[in-house]
């Protein structure tokens, strides 16, 4: 395989957001928030000049040209949570025993899982908000990281374990992801 000398990946900066980069330190700040984020552990060069940024890496080897992908990504997850938010909506799926879900100050509630009598939690990270309307949950935020983060809790928390998962179908499922410009409501998927 060829090796080049050095490869790039440029990221435009939209209107209404700004953009630091101290050594591999990254601030981005927009209409609905500020994240920042620290990439030094990725052997990255980052540069701004304008509105862009310049993600680059000299002499890469095949692991390099993958951070190289995974800081620009990175940085464009960052740009659209400031701009446009995420939003993950989560189904409530049970057979017999009616779920009971409640959203405390950090941790979700899932009360009377097939039955049990101790309720089982999710830890909710911050910067995330978390809205029960019925058998639907909202998870909302900026950051990507931590809005996912969340929604894999909830999910795993509904875990079965020691049944036969193709009769217990009992949980709460990831149904879809948008951003916070979508309107609120479940989703169809056709």
């Amino acid at each position: 395989m060829a090796r080049f000398e050095s490869l790039q990946r440029t990221i435009q900066v939209p209107d209404g957001v700004t953009v630091e980069v101290d050594a591999k330190t990254v601030k981005v700040k927009g209409p609905r928030g500020t994240l920042q984020e620290d990439l030094s552990h990725l052997p990255v060069t980052i540069t701004q000049s304008g509105r862009e940024v310049q993600v680059s890496v000299s002499w890469p080897r095949k692991r390099e040209i993958g951070m190289l992908g995974t800081a620009a990504a990175h940085i464009r997850n960052m740009i659209r949570g400031v701009t446009k938010g995420y939003r993950y909506n989560l189904r409530t799926v049970y057979a017999h025993f009616p779920v009971t879900v409640k959203v405390d100050e950090k941790a979700l509630k899932v009360e009377n899982f097939t039955g049990e009598k101790t309720p089982r939690s999710a830890q909710i990270l911050d910067g995330v908000k978390v809205a029960v309307k019925g058998d639907d949950i909202t998870v909302e935020g900026i950051d990507i990281k931590a809005v996912s983060q969340t929604a894999a809790n909830i999910q795993n928390s509904t875990k079965i374990k020691k049944k036969d998962l193709r009769v217990f179908l009992d949980g709460i499922y990831i149904d879809t992801k948008t951003s916070l410009e979508t309107p609120v409501g479940p989703g169809k998927v056709k």
